[in-house]
């Protein structure tokens, strides 16, 4: 279980490398917008895979207001453009 979870992480590290070069280098600011939801998302879950790693269930409660916080910013960033074609 124990090498199993230390996988899952290289594969997280992986993709937190892989979303912030893809934010810092995007070709479109749609891209590097994805590219932030998906590292809020997958860094709420890899706070979950260290919780179940530590046996610790605190860090559970930041990793679902960080998954919700995802998703309000996700929101709002959609909102931006719709208002921009409006001219609010």
């Amino acid at each position: 279980m124990t090498s199993f979870i230390t996988i899952a992480m290289l594969f997280y590290v992986a993709a937190f490398l892989l979303y912030t070069v893809r934010i810092v280098r995007g070709p479109t600011v749609s891209d590097m917008i994805i590219a932030v939801d998906a590292l809020s998302y997958d860094l709420a879950a890899f706070l979950v895979v260290l919780s179940i790693l530590f046996k610790s269930p605190i860090m559970i409660p930041s990793a679902l207001v960080l998954g919700a916080l995802g998703i309000r910013s996700r929101y709002i960033r959609s909102q931006v453009p719709r208002a921009r074609e409006i001219g609010e």
